[in-house]
């Protein structure tokens, strides 16, 4: 078995093996480009970004900068909009659904390291997926961490630490991110907090 496929299953594997080193690279210099070029020459960033990620004919606008570590772990469904500095750490799969939106400095991370310093110095690392289901909104400096799983319709607050899957149609916040409530009907009638539309 290859370090690449111990990584996509879940095994401890070395991130220094030559073709997953060479990966990030293409990866590196992409994301490199993208952040590099003019803002107003948009069909050349979409281009440069499409061909970082999983095939996919989505309509989605990722603010610049944007980092990743391969890009084509990653999965984005339609209508996707990230502000400002993202980071995905995609050492396993990342899947976002349709109409998902990110707040600046979100940080999506499925990679880690043994806990034992011994181990962690052997250079093993490990990798689990997210999932960031459809219609949901990440507010600013948001980290998700490992092996999590968001549902659909489900608003995470800034500045939220995602450690454990949070359900669908829920606002959930905080370190660690817990939920506080559902969201209702009654939340149509409103912009921000009491205030009516």
């Amino acid at each position: 078995m290859t370090e690449k496929e111990k990584m996509l299953q879940g095994l401890p594997y070395l991130a220094s093996e030559k073709e997953l080193q060479q990966t990030r690279l293409h990866a590196q210099r992409t994301c490199f480009r993208y952040n590099n070029t003019d803002p107003k020459h948009l069909k050349e960033r979409k281009s440069i970004i499409r061909g970082l990620f999983e095939a996919t004919d989505a309509l989605f606008c990722i603010e610049q900068p944007f980092y990743c570590d391969y890009g084509s772990n990653i999965s984005i469904g339609n209508n996707f909009f990230s502000n400002y500095n993202l980071t995905i750490l995609d050492c396993a799969k990342v899947t976002i659904g349709e109409n998902v939106m990110l707040g600046p400095n979100v940080a999506i991370y499925t990679a880690g390291h043994p806990i034992h310093p011994e181990t962690r110095n052997s250079g093993l690392e490990y990798a689990f997926p997210v999932h960031i289901g459809n219609n949901v909104w990440i507010g600013g400096n948001t980290v998700i961490n490992p092996n999590v799983t968001i549902g659909d319709n489900t608003v995470i607050g800034s500045g939220s630490v995602v450690t454990r899957d949070i359900p669908a149609n829920v606002i959930a916040v905080g370190n660690p991110c817990k939920v506080v409530r559902e969201i209702t009907e009654e939340d149509k009638n409103y912009y921000y907090k009491n205030k009516l539309i």
